[in-house]
């Protein structure tokens, strides 16, 4: 029988690049804009879904009724404060070696995040991911984002995998959930802020710190040719 080979699916923010922060910020000021406040904690919980998503969750936690042209304003200016504080964004220790490792092993990899392009571009670039060469599908090529399984399933199929084969590696619980949705095995990091626990519940079958952590342990994951 035919040996099964592992791929690897990343999530980006949070996973690869060290910006769930400046994304919950850059969030809260936007918010802050259109005069809706919410704690920072709240902002930090909903980071990594959908835009549909985290409509519901201001209507839910604000009581306000968002309109389609409020949650436009609100991505927009959310872009615009990121893009303000990209220049803090450094890749997570360990995530441009495991890349690396991955593909001098041969490994197949790619990236998938809830992230558009305008806000995804600063942090591919830190890592030096080459987007002619590496399958990067973001929240502009698919219908719904996290935590529906799409962004992941469209990766797997950019890299020619079968989506059972392939293991997705995120920091939230968003990522977990869609993981277990596209019926792939999936690896949770604790560098977007969520606990293990939580990411276990989700589904996560390893938890590790960062990508150092998981490039150290990769061979009890899989990770090999």
């Amino acid at each position: 029988m035919d040996r099964i080979n592992t791929a690897f699916l990343f999530d980006l923010d949070g996973t690869l690049i060290d910006s769930v922060y400046q994304h919950v910020l850059a969030w809260q000021e936007a918010l802050d804009h259109e005069g809706i406040e919410l704690s920072v904690w709240r902002i930090h919980r909903k980071i990594g879904m959908s835009g549909g998503l985290f409509a519901n969750m201001l209507l839910r936690e604000t009581g306000l009724a968002i309109s389609p042209e409020l949650l436009e304003r609100l991505r927009r200016r959310h872009g615009e404060a990121f893009r303000g504080l990209a220049g803090r964004v450094r890749p997570l220790p360990g995530a441009q070696e495991l890349l690396s490792h991955l593909t001098a092993a041969g490994i197949p990899w790619a990236i998938a995040t809830s992230g558009r392009i305008e806000t995804a571009r600063d942090g591919l670039e830190a890592l030096g991911v080459d987007r002619d060469t590496v399958p990067v599908v973001t929240r502009d090529q698919v219908k719904y984002a996290k935590p529906d399984p799409d962004l992941f399933l469209a990766a797997a199929e950019r890299l020619k995998v079968p989506i059972e084969s392939a293991i997705v590696v995120g920091d939230s619980v968003w990522d977990i959930l869609a993981a277990r949705r596209a019926r792939a095995l999936s690896i949770g990091l604790l560098s977007g802020g969520y606990g293990q626990d939580e990411l276990e519940r989700a589904g996560a079958f390893r938890v590790y710190e960062d990508p150092a952590g998981l490039l150290e342990h990769l061979d009890e994951v899989g990770g090999r040719r």
